[in-house]
């Protein structure tokens, strides 16, 4: 490396510019690099070794902390796919429409920890229950959902109190947060919970889609009565 005159005029900010231009420097002055001092929080002077060590531990303890994210969603997903497994499983062993509708609510509430499930549907001929919602004119009668049907997509977050009153009637005033799913031409499916965090805009859908269809596929079969 070529040396640098250095003359009075040089400043603090001359030198940070040429360390910056030149970041090998301290390879070829190892004992410089021992002897300078940092800043460090609350007024404290670490040594640039001990800087460096410690930036390190911090950068590691944060990939740790991601680390331990990833594997605690990892798991949480299998948990998930296990009980769609489950679901899945008892709908298939569903001979009619009832016994179908009732597995999927007696699954999502058991298995999913949902405070409150609803079936809204159509046409489907069901016997009377808690948890059933009808609405024989179709969509053309539920124009608070027209957005949600014509996207054909299932949502999450915090229903209209609108919304929120044709689902759960009297228990709509619990329900802090939902996810709507349609059924093709059926009906919709609606989990609610008392949790104003555990259903959210921004979360992913892909479990809410995988639920859907296979609900979905469970009522137009037995309903056709395959």
């Amino acid at each position: 490396m070529t040396d640098t005159a250095l003359d009075d005029s040089l400043t603090a900010k001359d030198v940070a510019d040429y360390l910056r231009r030149h970041p090998g420097f301290l390879n070829e002055f190892p004992e410089l690099a021992a002897q300078l001092e940092l800043p460090r929080e609350q007024g404290q002077v670490a040594s640039l070794a001990a800087y460096q060590t410690q930036n390190l531990r911090e950068k590691n303890a944060e990939l740790e902390r991601r680390l331990a994210e990833l594997a605690a969603i990892a798991a949480e997903n299998e948990r998930l796919m296990l009980r769609i497994h489950e679901l899945n499983v008892a709908v298939l062993r569903a001979n009619t429409a009832a016994v179908a509708a009732r597995s999927v609510i007696a699954r999502l509430a058991e298995d999913f920890q949902t405070d409150q499930v609803r079936l809204l549907v159509f046409d489907l001929e069901l016997p009377p229950a808690d948890w059933l919602v009808r609405a024989p004119g179709g969509q053309a009668s539920l124009p608070e959902f027209a957005e949600f049907f014509a996207h054909h997509e299932p949502i999450a977050g915090r229903l209209s109190a609108e919304r929120l009153y044709r689902l759960f009637g009297d228990e709509a005033p619990q329900i802090q947060s939902s996810a709507l799913m349609p059924l093709d031409g059926l009906g919709l499916l609606a989990i609610g919970s008392r949790d104003p965090d555990r259903f959210q805009p921004g979360m992913g859908t892909v479990f809410l889609k995988m639920i859907s269809a296979t609900v979905t596929a469970a009522l137009q079969r037995s309903r056709n009565g395959g």
